[in-house]
Formats: C-alpha cells, sequence, structure tokens
C-alpha cells in the first residue's frame, strides 16, 4: 500500500475463483494465495465479518451460503469467535433482514455471532473530507478501531452495479457500519466523499466479493425484471487490498475507475492499490471470459401516470432522485402499486409545471420541501400530500410512495406480519435506533 503523496511500484493481487466447482474450494482457492486463513487471523483468533445485508428482497444481499462457507473455513482455521455483522438499509431493521435471508438459521448452524449493529450504541466519529461528525456503531468503534490490531476484518459485499454509487464493493459496503440516521444528510453530490472518508477510518484485511449472480440497472433489481437485471457470474473475487479488489470487481462489470468516484477518490490520498496495470489479476483467463458491461442506470420501469418533475439547478442522482425512482419501480412492479399522482425532487423545478398539479403530489428532498411543500400543501390538502425530508430518509419516503401508490408498508415485508412485529419489539427492546417506516 503506498502513502499520500509516493509512487507505488508494487504489484498487488487480486484473485478470481470459479465457484461452478463449489463455493468451498473457490474459497479455499483464495484464501490458499494469500497464505491461508490461519495466516490471516490475528491475536484474538476473532473473525468480524461484515456482509451485504442490505434488505431482504431478491438478489441484493450476500448470498447465505458464501456466508456458510466462509465462516466454516475460517473455523477449520483455528477461529476462535466468528461475528456477522449488519446494519440493513433504512426503511427497516437488521434482525428482520436476517430472519428472511436466512442469516440468522447459518449463525445457529455454524455458531457464528450475529450482530445486528442498530441496536448497538451510536458513537461520533470525525470524517475528514466532510470536515463533520457522522455516528457509527459502538461495537464497531471498539472491536475494529480501537482493537484493530489484534481482530481479524473481512468484507464480503455482493457484486453489484448501484444507481446511487455506480457500484457496491467492499468500499461501499462499510456504509452499513454507520446508523442510519448519519446516513440521510450528504446522501447526495457529497456521498462519496462519505465513503473515501469512512475507508480512511477503518479498512477491512480483507475483501471477499460474492459474485455468484451480479445485478445490473442498479442494486435493487426487481424481481419483476429479474431476467434483464440478474447476471449469472459464478466467480469469488478476493485479495488484502480492499480497493484493489474493487477496482478489479468494478473492471469486471464494466466500470473503470474514473466513473466510480468514491474509488477515484480513494486513489487521491493514496490508500490502496487503484491502478489496474498495477494490480496483478491471479486467474486473469476467468476475468476476461466472465467481464460484462454493465450500468448503473434504473431501467426507468414506472407507472405511465405518475408525473416527474425534477430539478433543474439540482437534483441529485445520489439522494433524493434514485432513492425515490428505484422505490417506485419495486411497488409498482413487484408489489402492484398505482400510479395518478405527481412526484417533485429537486432545485430548480419549473413553476409552471407544479402549477398545474391536481390531485396528490409526492415532495422528495429538502430542497423541492422548502420551495414548493407548504403552497402544494395548501392547494391540494394535507392528507393529498407526502414528503420526505433530508437527501435520502429512505423510511419517510418508502412510507409517502406506499401511501401515494396504495399499498400498506406491511406488504413490502417477507416475513409475515405476526413474526415481523415479534422481532421488531425484540429490536426495540435490544435498543435499536433503525429508522423504520412508520406503520400508522
Amino acid at each position: 500500500m503506498k502513502k499520500s503523496g509516493t509512487i507505488d511500484q508494487t504489484m498487488t493481487d487480486v484473485i478470481l475463483a470459479d465457484t461452478k466447482r463449489g463455493i468451498a474450494q473457490a474459497l479455499r482457492e483464495i484464501f490458499n494465495h494469500f497464505g491461508g486463513g490461519g495466516k490471516l487471523l490475528r491475536f484474538s483468533r476473532d473473525v468480524y465479518i461484515k456482509v451485504n445485508g442490505v434488505g431482504s428482497e431478491p438478489y441484493v444481499y450476500t448470498d447465505p451460503e458464501v456466508l456458510r462457507e466462509t465462516i466454516l473455513y475460517f473455523r477449520e482455521c483455528g477461529a476462535r469467535k466468528i461475528f456477522v455483522m449488519e446494519n440493513c438499509t433504512q426503511a427497516n431493521f437488521t434482525r428482520l433482514v436476517f430472519q428472511s435471508t436466512g442469516y440468522l438459521r447459518i449463525c445457529r448452524e455454524t455458531g457464528a455471532i450475529p450482530v445486528f449493529l442498530d441496536e448497538t450504541a451510536a458513537v461520533p466519529i470525525f470524517l475528514e473530507g466532510l470536515e463533520e461528525f457522522i455516528n457509527i456503531s459502538a461495537f464497531v468503534l471498539e472491536k475494529l478501531i480501537e482493537q484493530r490490531k489484534e481482530n481479524f476484518y473481512l468484507s464480503l459485499p455482493k457484486l453489484k452495479t448501484h444507481s446511487m454509487s455506480q457500484v457496491t464493493l467492499s468500499i461501499k459496503n462499510q456504509f452499513g457500519l454507520v446508523h442510519q440516521k448519519s446516513r440521510i444528510a450528504d446522501h447526495n453530490y457529497r456521498l462519496h466523499q462519505k465513503f473515501a472518508d469512512i475507508y480512511r477510518v477503518l479498512r477491512p484485511d480483507f475483501a471477499l466479493i460474492d459474485g455468484l449472480v451480479a445485478t445490473n440497472h442498479g442494486h435493487y433489481p426487481t424481481t419483476h425484471n429479474a431476467g434483464k437485471c440478474v447476471v449469472p457470474m459464478d466467480i469469488l473475487i478476493g485479495g488484502t487490498d480492499p480497493l484493489a479488489t474493487d477496482v478489479v470487481g468494478a473492471a469486471l462489470i464494466g466500470f473503470n475507475l474514473t466513473e466510480v468516484k468514491h474509488l477515484n477518490l480513494c486513489r487521491d490520498v493514496g490508500i490502496g492499490q487503484s491502478d489496474i496495470s498495477r494490480i496483478n489479476i491471479i486467474n486473469r483467463p476467468l476475468f476476461d471470459e466472465r467481464r460484462q458491461n454493465f450500468t448503473c442506470e434504473l431501467l426507468d420501469d414506472y407507472p405511465p401516470d405518475i408525473e416527474f418533475l425534477r430539478g433543474s439547478e439540482r437534483c441529485c442522482k445520489e439522494g433524493c432522485r434514485r432513492n425515490t425512482e428505484s422505490i417506485v419501480e419495486m411497488i409498482y412492479r413487484d408489489h402492484n402499486g398505482k400510479g395518478g399522482f405527481a412526484i417533485l425532487m429537486g432545485k430548480g423545478i419549473d413553476q409552471q409545471a407544479v402549477n398545474k398539479i391536481n390531485g396528490r403530489a409526492h415532495i422528495a428532498g429538502s430542497c423541492a420541501i422548502q420551495d414548493y411543500g407548504i403552497a402544494l400543501e395548501r392547494r391540494l390538502g394535507k392528507r393529498n400530500v407526502t414528503m420526505s425530508p433530508g437527501c435520502n430518509d429512505l423510511a419517510l419516503s418508502t412510507a409517502g410512495l406506499c401511501k401515494q401508490m396504495g399499498i400498506h408498508p406491511l406488504r413490502l415485508s417477507r416475513v409475515d406480519p405476526v413474526r415481523s412485529a415479534a422481532l421488531l419489539i425484540t429490536a426495540k427492546l435490544k435498543g435499536s435506533q433503525a429508522n423504520i417506516v412508520p406503520l400508522i
């Protein structure tokens, strides 16, 4: 790894392994290239695995069998305790996600310890680039920052495009260490700086990317459009330099370094190897054979009678725009949601178009709320206008769009309502700070 301001002349290894011969065999090939799991373990012999458990929808989370085999591998290598941790996306809570994805079952079967980071205390850390504080999990601060030299930290993301951050790989995966309400601010054009700042503070010892399947057209493909968005890859990607591993993962699905802003920002401050010509891709024929040319743009598959009014001065893809549009796609295609209303987002929306709105409206983001919220409530009535302040308050965005599209939020859960309610009560009793959807 190079220091800021220096030129790195060394080669960094990133290895690809074919899972068609079995996940366990592919894992062994990857870790054995770096001397084996036993060599990677630190003084405590404890392993902390950060999965990509963003939600429960198909194709969006780390494959449970990849998690299982990773746990079993490190058990075999002499690990003492293995922790599986996540703080899922807003509008949800992690205990529910672990139940519906099968992570809880795998933890029980393997003896791993699930850690629901939304149920841990929040502590502030300072981000240099943004020059502000955010709240991360106290568990993460203690185990992965203060006790950094004692514990082995593995990032286990899924290979995905992302409509707001271009890709989801190991550096983006760390956003799950941040408490949900600290994700709302700066979920705009400053989002990539936030990812890079978190990476400055905390870096995984190893990045292992689950590429059994990859997603095209963003990180939340609808099941309706799975045929267009979900591509079998049958691959794992691993390396001890997370930035280099992410650069290879991004290149595998068609993105170069300059197209992924947070990877570019990490390069600028010299946190890892970013020059793909200085990365030694082990099993290069596998990379060449399975390389794709994906896009992070959504399919823009919406009800035809929804009118989108986007600001001409600002309408951040990283925030209110793609956040809102991806929710609309999901509710429309996977839950039969209806249209018949207008959506306002961004700064500088055409006033004449706003004046023509009749019936109902959802206003996404503080920019549009500041300019049009009060006037639209007065003209249309408060019951016909829903709002989602901030840059990416997924809980209020989901609640508002569910109301406008005629779907109760409970219908979005993949766990039956009684079980969901029991899990929520438990999570709240355990201190969950998740920013969940208001249900009444």
